[in-house]
């Protein structure tokens, strides 16, 4: 199961018992890779979504695991800083969003007071950079506290860690800009510090070379190059998995002029996860041709809570509307049929 953002949380950030309601049903996933968490307050870019930086959070996700672990289920937490995309409505003490270089991004944030316009970034002093990292190993030893297997460091979807890969976003002149090597170095620093919270086989990190979103951020000038130089140095850390977005997040397959996704997940040693707009036919076709090792779905999950079973006994599969995507209670989240076929 990908990690899908469901936006049933409070502004605290906290799980409780209906957050482990509904991803116990999803146990038969076979692996969770629970919504993007967020790592500190100052990672947050959304209203209702979900935190692992204090010891309430970690409580209330102990909750959620030993729910999915009761039903055969395995979890792994995806750590996630936003970076420019967030809102000083969001930020402690209103702080301006902090991103490898001011360069606002464009769209709308959601806050307790509706749909607001992402604010203007600021650029992270090279001595800043630490404490980031230091964000992330407190969240990754959240996540073991609060009994997870495992965690999968999020480098996609034009968040922070992307805004540092991508050229587009990262105009920086310090050691963690500039270069190729340059602004790979949070990445690789960051998974380095995970793994040695973890090992190196309960840590993944998922990439999206060349989806736009979170700000319309533009694909790095030369994704193969980029991408291909992150993946190689990604291997010395013997990960888990590797876990890509295929084209451009929950909407095309398409990719650019010169952009071979399928050869950059062939440059890593380890498995490798596929993710986006996949149908059950395609999947076992990709994974026969050797390009994929496992299918992660996404929105399937959302109206099918036994996607697996379903899939397995060639039962029909319900689609979930839109509206009950994010935010609510409840209905549109609990409430969908298991087990019925």
């Amino acid at each position: 199961m990908a990690p899908v953002t469901r936006s049933r949380y409070g502004e605290d950030g906290v799980p409780h018992e209906l957050h482990a309601t509904y991803y116990a049903q999803r146990a038969g996933a076979g692996l969770i890779i629970g919504e993007a968490t967020n790592i500190s307050a100052q990672g947050r870019g959304y209203a209702a979504t979900p935190g692992i930086w204090n010891d309430e959070q970690v409580a209330g996700w102990k909750k959620v695991t030993d729910a999915v672990h009761a039903a055969g289920g395995t979890i792994v937490s995806q750590l996630w800083h936003v970076g420019r995309f967030s809102s000083v409505q969001l930020q402690p003490d209103g702080q301006a969003p902090v991103a490898p270089s001011a360069i606002p991004a464009e769209g709308n944030t959601y806050t307790v007071d509706g749909f607001v316009p992402v604010s203007m970034p600021r650029a992270l002093e090279t001595e800043e950079i630490a404490g980031i990292i230091q964000q992330y190993k407190i969240a990754a030893m959240n996540a073991l506290r609060a009994g997870f297997d495992g965690v999968e460091v999020h480098a996609a979807n034009s968040y922070l860690l992307d805004q540092f890969l991508r050229d587009s976003t990262n105009h920086r002149t310090d050691r963690y800009g500039g270069s190729i090597e340059n602004r790979a170095r949070l990445t690789l620093e960051v998974t380095e510090a995970v793994v040695n919270i973890w090992g190196s086989d309960r840590v993944g990190i998922r990439l999206s070379p060349v989806t736009p979103d979170a700000g319309n951020t533009p694909p790095d000038s030369n994704v193969m190059a980029m991408y291909g130089y992150l993946i190689k140095q990604l291997n010395r850390f013997g990960l888990a998995y590797l876990h890509v977005v295929e084209g451009a997040t929950a909407t095309s397959r398409e990719v650019p002029a010169g952009v071979d996704l399928d050869a950059l997940s062939g440059l890593f040693a380890g498995p490798f996860i596929g993710n986006n707009n996949y149908d059950l036919e395609m999947a076992i076709k990709r994974r026969a041709q050797g390009k994929i090792g496992a299918v992660a779905f996404g929105r399937l999950f959302i109206g099918n809570p036994d996607l697996v079973e379903r899939l397995r006994r060639g039962a029909e599969l319900t689609v979930a509307p839109r509206e009950s995507y994010y935010g609510g209670g409840a209905k549109g989240y609990i409430d969908w049929p298991n087990g019925s076929y």
